[in-house]
């Protein structure tokens, strides 16, 4: 399985899951958190793979990049994105009586 089809499946799975958990998503604060986390995701990781603290293998990757970091690296940013602000609606929600 390749990287690009792991993050997919995992982002979707939790897409949908959230959907259904959350029933007011709140997308406008998830696109601004997405935007911020993204910039400092192409910059940050493009120092960690440059310097080769992370490797890939080239094989599994889709060969898509964004300086020297693939694009699968970003799935990670997007899932926080999406789950954080989630999770804290849930939490939010359990405590209220």
């Amino acid at each position: 399985m390749t990287y690009l089809a792991l993050n997919a499946t995992f982002l979707l799975t939790l897409f949908v899951v959230l959907n259904v958990l959350v029933r007011r998503t709140p997308w406008r604060v998830i696109g601004i958190t997405t935007i911020f986390l993204l910039v400092l995701t192409v910059i940050f990781d493009n120092a960690i793979v440059g310097t080769g603290i992370v490797a890939y293998d080239a094989s599994k990757i889709s060969g898509l990049m964004i300086g020297v970091a693939p694009i699968e690296d970003f799935a990670y940013t997007l899932a926080a994105a999406i789950l954080i602000p989630s999770v804290w609606i849930l939490l939010e929600r359990g405590g209220k009586k």
